[in-house]
């Protein structure tokens, strides 16, 4: 896929970017050889190639899942500036 100038300076100019006139080229050259790449990915036969989430087939070891802290809600409900039928409550910012 080639890529032209103007066509990065259009890009560049809808998401906000600015590119100085004196680096155009060079990051034109650069997201040209970016495709280049793409575009060899892209070619190579995938068929089946299952897709894999780790390519060691490693497992994570995974813990118990049981409470570890005390329960403090109380003890936080009380420190705070206002509480309604064990809400907190918090100043309107939308009318």
């Amino acid at each position: 896929m080639t890529v032209k100038q103007d066509e990065i300076e259009k890009i560049a100019e809808l998401a906000r970017v600015r590119i100085a006139p004196e680096e155009a080229a060079e990051v034109t050259a650069r997201i040209a050889n970016i495709l280049t790449l793409v575009d060899q990915l892209q070619a190579v036969d995938t068929d089946g190639v299952e897709p894999m989430a780790n390519p060691l087939d490693a497992v994570q070891r995974l813990r118990a899942d049981t409470v570890t802290e005390i329960n403090q809600r109380e003890a936080f409900q009380a420190i705070a500036p206002a509480v309604e039928n064990g809400l907190y409550l918090v100043p309107k910012v939308i009318e």
